[in-house]
């Protein structure tokens, strides 16, 4: 007979019973566990974390630039000279920067503080989860469930992807994972300085994605009006505090940004007026929504995927992150109804707090944040990539992890043995249908997990039958099963080297209506490999140009596209993957590099960060990342030729102006052609601007 008391997890047990139907667990499994899990996490993010060189080229240069001079490193200047900035906020490169300053600047060091975000979120999102089911019920149950949202969060193929990556999406998942944490304690006794350090780390999410990390929002603010046991009054002024805090987060670097004169700082980059308040609402803000983004490429003829529902299911995104969403999302309502009014009543009333609504609470944090997110991603209009999914990841362990174990419990009620039947199915049936698109030992295993997941359903619906068991070795099935999809495609993430600015996870290349969530959607990439930018030296400040492998940059060498070394390709291809760097040409950048503020100017962040990072010294990104903002001008560059500041211009790359952007980039180009003499260097087309026509 199932208890009535408070906890949702109370359910009674026979004396002596072990694994997910005990009540206790030994410090010893409980802390043994815990810590294979997060070792297990740490192999899967760091195992030949050097493979993917330089990752992203741009945001490499930028912690170059932040190893080589404070200026840089406050701004996020994309390099030491201070011409521009990356167009984002700098808190994900200060982490990396500082890596790199104590370690020394290499793959390695940039890319080991991601991995590390991604260990300390699993470690908090199995806190969380165990905290908001341990009181009042089964401590193994709540650590069990701990440990599955922990592997469920850290097997999502696009966490794996964006853990061993270089773009900031790192810094913000953390963000939103210990926010949540924050949240739901200060939740459990109405603290408003929890909620307050809640609202910091959001803040803190700005700096390193901007708008973006207002996005889980909604979801905090749902969860404390819930779960804080204090009269409304009291819950509006915590809540408003923790919005003052968060404010103060991030407000102190805008405002000094702002208020700063232009001439002292570089350009903000990815804006049309050197603004970053432009930059926030603009390109990063409302423009990711409605498409209209100044300087990018836009929307037009669907360049940034299909956009509705099932951008999340049927395209690469659906892939990289939606393996567990039908799951977590039917557990998760099945499990607030199984909690019931009784689990509801408390949020409108003060005093004692319940063990059930501090599950609800959770539950309501993670279900909203879950399907807000999915729901922000898949209409927004304007730039959108499929990495940008990792943001759903802890949700989906969340949910899955709170709606299973309350569904578990209450499995002696028809809901909650048809809600754990139902979900074993759909995950079985959705892992087939996702690994249809790759295919191989991909699908087997889908396969094999879905007959297992279908035999796990009939345990579930007959549980009355059954001894306790076989009940409890099928619900252990039904995880290990449910989890071998996405863990294989993790696992081949892993093993894949990704690099340029257009990355996905996994084996496919397509979706499951053979289109991409974002653009590229796995272009170039055969055997999952993310679009290649070889040639890129480690170089330290005037040090020969090492490939990120530790290969000599050979002349005449290939890119991974094909083509010649020291080439560079016009248009899209150099604007996303950068350029390769022939020995000649790495020369003769080098050569006399310190007598100059910048040993080249380029169109285009990509090609700048590839010259900069072979090279060791500043190279001027003209137009920012697109080729599109107004920086430098024609005047200001003019000046700075004048005075010696600019050794080379190096061709190429005809972008820029565009959906409404400065031509800031081709006027410059243009007056270089007609007052300096072309000449070829490796293949390479290169002005030098100390020496006039």
């Amino acid at each position: 007979m199932t208890t009535t008391t408070l906890g949702p997890v109370a359910a009674a047990t026979p004396a002596g019973s072990v694994g997910l139907t005990s009540k206790h667990l030994s410090p010893l499994v409980r802390r043994g566990s815990l810590a294979l899990t997060l070792l297990a996490v740490a192999a899967l993010y760091t195992w030949n974390l050097a493979a993917s060189g330089w990752a992203n080229s741009f945001y490499s240069a930028a912690v170059q630039a932040g190893t080589q001079s404070w200026t840089a490193f406050f701004y996020g200047s994309l390099d030491a000279g201070n011409s521009i900035t990356v167009d984002k906020t700098p808190a994900s490169l200060w982490l990396m920067e500082l890596s790199a300053r104590t370690f020394g600047l290499s793959s390695w060091s940039i890319l080991l503080p991601q991995a590390l975000l991604g260990v300390a979120s699993a470690w908090i999102l199995y806190g969380t989860v165990r905290r908001s089911l341990a009181r009042g019920g089964s401590a193994c149950r709540a650590h069990w469930a701990g440990i599955v949202a922990a592997l469920a969060f850290a097997l999502t193929p696009a966490a794996t992807l964006m853990f061993r990556f270089n773009n900031p999406d790192a810094l913000m998942v953390f963000c939103y994972v210990a926010a949540a944490a924050l949240t739901l304690r200060a939740a459990e006794t109405a603290s408003r300085w929890r909620l307050a350090a809640a609202g910091a780390l959001v803040g803190l999410g700005f700096l390193a994605k901007m708008l973006q990390a207002f996005v889980i929002l909604p979801s905090l603010l749902l969860a404390y009006a819930v779960g804080a046991p204090a009269p409304w009054r009291k819950k509006i002024v915590d809540l408003l505090t923790a919005f003052g805090a968060m404010v103060l987060a991030f407000g102190w670097w805008v405002a000094i940004v702002e208020l700063v004169p232009e001439s002292w700082r570089p350009y903000i980059g990815g804006s049309q007026s050197n603004s970053i308040l432009e930059l926030t609402f603009g390109y990063n803000g409302l423009g990711r929504l409605n498409g209209n983004e100044t300087g990018s490429v836009g929307n037009a003829s669907g360049r940034w995927g299909q956009i509705g529902l099932l951008r999340m299911f049927t395209t690469v995104s659906g892939e990289m992150v939606s393996w567990q969403i039908p799951t977590a999302l039917l557990l998760g309502l099945a499990a607030l109804l199984l909690l019931g009014r009784r689990g509801w009543a408390t949020t409108f009333r003060t005093g004692a707090e319940t063990h059930r609504t501090r599950t609800t609470a959770a539950l309501v944090l993670f279900g909203s944040w879950l399907v807000i997110n999915t729901l922000v991603f898949s209409f927004m209009a304007g730039i959108y990539h499929d990495y940008y999914t990792v943001a759903l990841a802890p949700a989906i362990g969340g949910t899955l992890a709170l709606g299973g174990m309350v569904a578990w419990t209450h499995r002696r009620t028809w809901l909650g043995r048809a809600a754990l039947a139902v979900a074993a199915v759909s995950t079985g049936v959705w892992g087939v249908a996702l690994a249809s698109v790759a295919g191989g030992i991909y699908l087997w295993i889908s396969i094999a997990a879905a007959a297992v997941l279908v035999g796990c359903a009939a345990v579930f619906l007959f549980g009355r039958a059954v001894v306790r068991a076989l009940q409890t070795a099928a619900i252990s099935a039904a995880i290990i099963a449910g989890l071998a999809g996405p863990a294989a495609y993790s696992v081949n993430t892993a093993a894949t080297p990704h690099t340029g600015s257009i990355v996905t996870a996994g084996p496919a290349r397509t979706g499951l209506s053979g289109g991409n969530g974002g653009p590229g959607g796995g272009m170039g990439r055969p055997g999952g490999t993310g679009q290649g930018q070889t040639g890129q030296g480690q170089a330290g400040q005037g040090q020969p140009g090492l490939a990120p492998g530790g290969t000599q940059n050979q002349p005449g060498g290939t890119t991974s596209t094909g083509r010649d070394g020291g080439g560079r390709g016009g248009g899209a291809g150099a604007l996303l993957n950068g350029a390769s760097v022939s020995a000649e040409l790495l020369a003769a950048l080098q050569a006399n590099a310190s007598d100059y503020t910048w040993v080249a100017a380029t169109t285009g962040a990509q090609s700048a960060a590839s010259y900069q990072l072979a090279s060791g010294y500043p190279v001027m990104a003209m137009g920012g990342f697109n080729g599109s903002d107004p920086s430098p001008t024609l005047a200001q560059f003019q000046e700075w030729v004048a005075q010696g500041k600019v050794h080379y211009f190096i061709g190429g790359g005809n972008f820029g102006g565009q959906n409404g952007g400065s031509r800031a980039a081709s006027e410059i180009a243009s007056w270089v052609q007609q007052n300096y003499t072309a000449t070829t260097i490796g293949n390479t087309t290169v002005y030098d601007l100390t020496v006039a026509k």
